[in-house]
């Protein structure tokens, strides 16, 4: 569906009349703009229309709204964490994008998980264990490795009380932050950003921008890896447990494993230059051009939107923000979609000359205190998720076979 419609294409949408559009309007449901300097027909918004389309089904429908739920529908559970609403969002009613300039990653941790604690994040000297490869690329998957190993040397890993998660949150970011630096011969108490930025060798005027994509990625809301998370906690588990699961899912290409993605494509153009280029040749082909729009930000996302403008103040001569500027033109221009959190991710990682993969461990780390945070709230509920599927199969056989 296009971004916009045309009065008449908006009202056959809805079922409706033109006067009752223009009532939706008038009433805050809809959103209209100009469609041309010098000419008094409106636009409407494709994502309000769809989105009262759904709201009009689901209360004739209360059926199909129960089944549309878990994908982009109805809430199914209670959070205090974040709020996503009219393009911005907040942790706790803060605006996340401000906290990102001003705050560090644990300042953040001590906000989500509601505990006037300060999270201290001292380095601990990582145990031996068994890992599954030492190529830095891997280091998810050293990650996953590691859980259970030290799950089983935490005599406070079934601590389900909220002080109990917090302690064990704060062990979390320490070993699997240890790990990263493990991997480039480095280890030292401090704040994630710091230790992450003398790792990979970053110079210190550049750690506001890995604390930055820290803190952003930190939360949002209920999504595919939070659900994973609260539904594995739901069932009794140890934070161990839990967060392996948002480990997993985090991988997938249909969330920020999309960042291995992202940097084919920019390695298949070769330089901001050929970007546009490449980009019109996938379309042409039918192919995908992944890291661009999203579903809950029309109008951009504030996570790219700050993390972009930020490589464009401090690095405005590198590779990777040319590749940013040329995607701000390009994503727009020909996919009518601005570039994603995960695309500025990548661009980051290239314009900071971080290792291969480092964008998804960037956000693997920050939203290990979103993970966290629905924790708390997920044990203190003390509930299993248990949704029912609908039976779609064929009828119970009757008499014999």
């Amino acid at each position: 569906m296009p971004r916009y419609l045309t009065a008449e294409e908006a009202a056959d949408e809805l079922d409706i009349a033109k006067n009752t559009l223009y009532a939706y309007v008038s009433r805050g449901l809809l959103r209209s703009e100009p469609a041309d300097e010098g000419h008094r027909a409106r636009r409407y918004r494709a994502d309000d229309v769809q989105r009262l389309k759904r709201r009009t089904q689901q209360r004739t429908d209360p059926e199909a709204a129960a089944r549309t739920a878990l994908d982009w529908g109805l809430p199914v559970a209670e959070s205090a964490l974040t709020l996503i609403k009219d393009g911005l969002f907040y942790y706790r009613g803060h605006d996340a994008c401000h906290l990102a300039k001003t705050h560090s990653l644990e300042d953040v941790a001590s906000l989500l998980w509601d505990t006037d604690d300060r999270i201290d994040i001292n380095s601990t000297s990582l145990p031996a264990y068994e890992r599954p490869s030492s190529d830095p690329e891997s280091t998810l998957g050293q990650m996953q490795a590691l859980l259970p190993q030290m799950e089983d040397t935490d005599d406070h890993a079934y601590d389900r009380s909220k002080a109990g998660i917090v302690r064990t949150g704060s062990r979390l970011m320490d070993l699997l932050t240890t790990l990263v630096e493990s991997n480039h011969g480095t280890e030292r108490p401090g704040p994630v950003a710091e230790r992450l930025g003398i790792a990979w060798k970053v110079k210190e005027t550049a750690l506001p921008l890995l604390n930055a994509a820290l803190v952003l990625s930190a939360d949002h809301g209920l999504n595919v890896t939070a659900f994973a998370v609260r539904c594995v906690a739901s069932s009794g588990t140890t934070p161990y447990g839990a967060v392996s699961a948002g480990l997993s899912t985090v991988r997938g290409r249909r969330h920020t494993g999309n960042t291995a993605r992202i940097a084919a494509l920019l390695q298949e153009a070769g330089s901001p230059e050929q970007f546009r280029a490449t980009v019109r040749a996938r379309l042409r082909r039918g192919d995908t051009v992944p890291g661009f729009g999203h579903r809950l930000y029309p109008d951009g996302d504030p996570r790219a939107q700050m993390i972009l403008e930020m490589l464009q103040a401090t690095r405005p001569m590198s590779t990777g923000t040319a590749f940013a500027e040329a995607a701000q033109t390009v994503g727009p221009d020909l996919l009518d979609r601005p570039p994603a959190f995960d695309f500025a991710l990548v661009a980051l990682e290239r314009t900071l000359d971080l290792p291969s993969g480092a964008a998804l461990t960037l956000f693997a780390l920050g939203r290990m205190v979103g993970w966290t945070g629905h924790m708390i709230e997920q044990y203190e509920e003390g509930q299993v998720i248990r949704p029912r599927a609908q039976y779609v199969g064929p009828p119970p056989k009757t008499g014999a076979a």
